[in-house]
């Protein structure tokens, strides 16, 4: 049997859903799965980040978990099973790989996403507008880079990147103008503009928003936690001064580090 971890896997999930086995499990929905669909998937992209087989493997794992225990309280429930679960994207892979499947011809992987979209669309035929279809509760980042990626299709795009630059800084100037008049509303509108205006300019040079601002905040906890390292009084003691001298040393002695370990 060519998949029988996976097969004896679905009937450890019907065991531990059946009346006899775990209350945990039982007590689940869709709804109260939800936040462990996303932690699952955030750890998962964590595992690939740190180029890690092994708990790439224990990541994936939890993942294939969240699929089959909805899948199985959707099977409880009447409405589809795992089975079902995996036709419908077998059969959409198929569809959308006529380069493959059939005789459709492409040549480079832009005109294989292309085509997708051309597929999707015809699928999709429910969605009147460009903006149909984003998932209310993806994080901002990824909201924003599906939005104007959306919008771009249908040639909502600036004619060049420095128009695009400039907006970015019309949008601080409108903030800061907003600053002046102590308008907090506005001021949150305008902090927002400069978000997406920015998360453009990422996606002008093909920079995934979402994956830039994740390695920044690594970055930040890794030199803070050598800050941390280095001080030789409590940090709420520093002033501003004695606060940038030790962040540069803590930059210095991360990079040195990474030197040596490179060698």
């Amino acid at each position: 049997m060519k998949y029988k971890q996976l097969e004896e896997l679905i009937g450890v999930i019907e065991t531990l859903r059946s009346e006899n086995g775990c209350v945990w499990d039982r007590a689940q929905t869709h709804k109260s799965l939800t936040p462990n669909m996303l932690e699952e998937a955030y750890e998962a992209v964590e595992a690939i980040r740190e180029g890690n087989p092994e708990h790439l493997r224990e990541e994936l794992g939890d993942v294939l978990l969240q699929v089959l225990l909805h899948s199985q309280i959707a099977s409880e429930e009447g409405d589809y099973n795992i089975e079902d679960v995996a036709k419908e994207l077998k059969d959409k892979l198929i569809h959308r790989h006529p380069h493959v499947f059939g005789n459709a011809i492409v040549e480079t992987p832009d005109d294989v996403v292309k085509n997708w979209e051309i597929l999707k669309q015809e699928e999709k035929k429910e969605r009147k507008s460009q903006m149909d279809g984003i998932p209310k509760n993806l994080p901002a980042l990824m909201a924003c880079q599906k939005i104007s990626k959306r919008a771009i299709k249908v040639g909502f795009e600036w004619d060049k990147v420095e128009t695009l630059i400039e907006c970015i800084k019309s949008e601080y100037d409108e903030f800061f103008e907003a600053v002046k008049n102590n308008d907090k509303n506005s001021m949150e509108d305008e902090m927002g503009d400069i978000f997406f205006a920015t998360v453009n300019l990422a996606r002008w040079y093909k920079i995934d928003a979402e994956q830039s601002l994740l390695r920044a905040n690594s970055k930040f906890m890794k030199r803070f936690r050598k800050m941390e390292e280095l001080a030789i009084k409590p940090l709420d003691e520093y002033s501003f001064e004695e606060y940038d001298n030790l962040w540069k040393k803590a930059k210095k002695s991360i990079s040195t580090e990474q030197q040596t370990s490179a060698k």
